[in-house]
């Protein structure tokens, strides 16, 4: 009982961030033994904004380390989020908040997706970038959104 309460409290403490759905991937090295190397495309729904899918595309390494889960993946990533129903803030936002997060190798390299408000042109913001433990990548995308009515069907 004492591990479910723990389990339950780290739950509550985490950060709200957005679990991806695989939309599909393209092979760009075939590999022998194990999994290709692909590029993948994955959508995400802001936890924090009603009616933003953001759609994420990114390297995976393939081979035997890729398939075990032992590769790093590459920095590359490109990202296009979309208005895709009324927007809603369902929380306050903060600048700079982490929306996604993503493992890109064992233990020492995360990609991540960053949300930012711009109020002065009523326009969100995304970037995505990839990092490492002892330092991070200069390569990174961005997107943005301006907040406009939704036309009711």
């Amino acid at each position: 009982m004492r591990i479910a309460k723990g389990l339950l409290a780290a739950c509550l403490v985490l950060p709200l961030v957005a679990q991806a759905e695989e939309i599909g991937e393209v092979s760009t090295v075939f590999k022998w033994v194990g999994p290709n190397d692909k590029i993948v495309v994955e959508a995400f729904d802001d936890p924090k904004v009603e009616g933003v899918t953001c759609y994420l595309s990114r390297a995976k390494t393939g081979g035997v380390k890729g398939g075990l889960g032992l590769a790093e993946d590459r920095a590359e990533a490109s990202i296009a989020c979309r208005q895709v129903g009324p927007i809603h803030f369902t929380g306050k936002l903060k600048d700079g908040e982490e929306v996604f997060k993503e493992r890109t190798s064992l233990v020492f390299k995360t990609m991540q997706v960053v949300r930012f408000f711009d109020e002065k042109r009523n326009t969100l913001v995304y970037l995505v970038y990839s990092d490492r433990v002892i330092e991070g990548s200069p390569q990174n995308a961005v997107t943005a959104i301006p907040i406009l009515p939704w036309a009711a069907q």
